[in-house]
């Protein structure tokens, strides 16, 4: 258990230092990076899964995400005794992703002057402040995520009367889920900067809270509970969806 609970840890140090890093490099002054917009972030988003998800698989399965842990216990397919410890790694190293990004752009920290671009390198914020809106945006891009992890990043699943026959889906490992990391911040991630990850927001959330930044933005604690409530509700909306196709496939 210790080395799982290390891996979960160390894969989302990973995924928050080079996800994080990415948004950073975009939108804080005088980086190399300084401008590169959206499809470099979720280009960068993406790429951070994938290493992450691919430095850690074998040590934990490379949840990295309370959503995933979540969705994987309502389907059946991981002990909710591990849930809390898992989702507690994952928190703990978002943090130390989010400290060492800091550390890492201290400098374009200081010199950055408009209002809400330091933020933006640790939490998420809606760009229209609607919540029922911004709530729904993480609730459906946190669904696609998990119902595509359930179906494509389990070992050994297969279902019958599916289309036209038998399919069988295997692990088919990093590069999957961060394509679809990838497909969801380019077509769903202009609303919200798509969390779709408990820890991720909220773990740099709290860093940024703590961290005596220059000019520091507000860190909006009364919008923090979407990113954490969204997705968790996609995630067990997927897992049920997933155990109904379960049910009609006899599997």
């Amino acid at each position: 258990m210790a080395l799982q609970l290390f891996g979960e840890f160390l894969g989302t140090f990973i995924l928050i230092l080079l996800g994080n890093g990415v948004v950073a490099n975009v939108n804080l002054d005088k980086t190399y990076g300084n401008g590169g917009g959206l499809i470099v972030i979720t280009a960068g988003w993406g790429m951070a899964v994938y290493v992450a998800v691919l430095a850690t698989s074998d040590l934990s399965g490379a949840h990295l995400n309370p959503a995933v842990t979540v969705g994987l216990a309502l389907a059946g397919l991981f002990d909710w005794i591990n849930v809390i410890p898992f989702v507690l790694a994952q928190i703990l190293g978002a943090m130390l992703g989010a400290t060492t990004v800091y550390m890492f752009f201290k400098n374009h920290f200081k010199l950055t002057k408009t209002v809400g671009m330091k933020k933006s390198a640790f939490c998420t914020a809606p760009a229209i402040r609607d919540s029922r809106n911004n709530l729904f945006s993480e609730f459906i891009g946190t669904f696609v995520l998990i119902f595509a992890v359930l179906l494509i990043s389990l070992p050994q699943l297969e279902y019958q009367n599916l289309g036209s026959g038998h399919v069988g889906l295997g692990s088919l490992g990093a590069l999957p889920v961060a394509l679809v990391v990838f497909s969801i911040g380019m077509s769903l991630g202009g609303t919200t900067g798509y969390a779709i990850n408990p820890a991720r927001d909220f773990g740099p959330r709290i860093v940024h809270a703590l961290l005596p930044i220059d000019d520091k933005d507000d860190t909006d604690w009364k919008y923090a509970w979407i990113p954490i409530v969204g997705p968790l509700a996609g995630a067990a909306f997927a897992a049920l969806i997933y155990l109904f196709i379960l049910h009609l496939c006899n599997c």
